[in-house]
């Protein structure tokens, strides 16, 4: 059963995921074990997040500017580091990776991504 607060959330959600890892897998005929992408989840519900962050430069030189991207979505999910997260909200798709370890809240998780590269 998912709580009120959890109903309250997902209105705030206007974007959807799918998350893909790169595993080993067997072929069910020939038993030959091979690398490939798969999917783990698809159209999960999600907020995607920006947060501009600056740092000041403590030897007078320019300072930083940094871009913080944040995923929220359900905390029933388990994302493993280094996936592929494939995001759409607002008529956008980006790829991203998850680069941190997730925030677990009481009603939902909180991973902080970067724009996927390849596979690690």
């Amino acid at each position: 059963m998912v709580s009120a607060r959890r109903k309250a959330l997902e209105k705030l959600w206007r974007g959807n995921c799918t998350v893909k890892a790169w595993q080993e897998v067997e072929d069910p005929i020939t038993h030959v074990t091979q690398s490939k992408e798969v999917t783990l989840y698809e159209n999960l519900m999600c907020k995607l997040s920006h947060k501009t962050l600056t740092s000041a430069s403590s030897t007078g030189g320019p300072a930083i500017i940094a871009e913080q991207i944040k995923l929220s979505l359900g905390n029933e999910y388990e994302i493993p580091a280094g996936c592929k997260i494939i995001v759409t909200q607002d008529k956008v798709t980006e790829q991203y990776t998850r680069s941190g370890k997730p925030g677990i809240f009481m009603d939902h998780q909180e991973i902080v991504l970067d724009l996927f590269k390849e596979y690690a």
